[in-house]
């Protein structure tokens, strides 16, 4: 088992690529996991924990210490995505009502870029120190741990943000997004700067949806 998940284990070569099982199965399930949600099918939610354990791991053997811990609260909140679905209250039990899309105030952004510039300089400090505190555990220092450290703070913020039906949450998501695609590209593990290409494509295609809808909550309200 142990050979399965380590990431010099090659599962195949591809256009002069090496491809580890935990690379392959990590972004598979997490391709899968995104369509099912987005179909807004319950499976979404269970697939996109095993993609979790997978990105785990990888992050894990590649130094990338901050989306390693980033995978903790993805696990919980498909936990608790994955319960909410399945136990809806008596009120929301097939019905249509929906929280509507809606823009921050400025005063909303400008907190958020406050927490963004913080907490990715308090946790990249904490990453940079990691394998001094615990060599026990980190044996190599974390790669990049500022830039991974914003890739786990931002995307913390999209999530929550998402939950409020914020439209910039996909602002927030193609910033992270673009960002993930480079630093997985520069640490060799190719297939995931893939997925978060095409998960900045999806984010894109997110912003232009609600931002339509936002613009139909105008129109009608107009009309009337």
């Amino acid at each position: 088992m142990k050979y399965f998940f380590d990431v010099n284990t090659e599962f195949f070569h591809w256009l002069g690529y090496s491809m580890s099982y935990v690379e392959f199965f990590g972004v598979v399930f997490g391709l899968i996991a995104v369509w099912l949600t987005a179909r807004a099918i319950i499976w979404g939610w269970v697939i996109g924990i095993l993609n979790i354990v997978f990105a785990f791991i990888l992050y894990y053997q590649i130094q990338l210490y901050p989306d390693m811990f980033l995978q903790v609260f993805f696990f919980i909140t498909n936990i608790l995505g994955w319960w909410r679905w399945t136990h809806p209250k008596p009120e929301e039990e097939g019905n249509k009502r929906e929280l509507r899309v809606s823009l921050m105030k400025r005063n909303q952004t400008l907190l958020i870029v406050l927490i963004a510039v913080i907490f990715t300089f308090l946790t990249g400090r904490f990453a940079a120190n990691l394998h001094r505190w615990f060599p026990d555990v980190f044996a190599l220092p974390s790669a990049y741990p500022y830039v991974d450290s914003f890739i786990l703070v931002m995307s913390i913020v999209a999530t929550f943000l998402a939950i409020q039906k914020k439209i910039e949450c996909w602002v927030v998501w193609i910033v992270v997004d673009i960002t993930a695609t480079i630093l997985y590209y520069k640490k060799g593990v190719r297939f995931y700067s893939f997925e978060y290409l095409i998960f900045t494509m999806i984010a894109l295609f997110g912003l232009w949806k609600w931002i339509t809808e936002y613009r139909g909550y105008r129109r009608h309200t107009t009309a009337v």
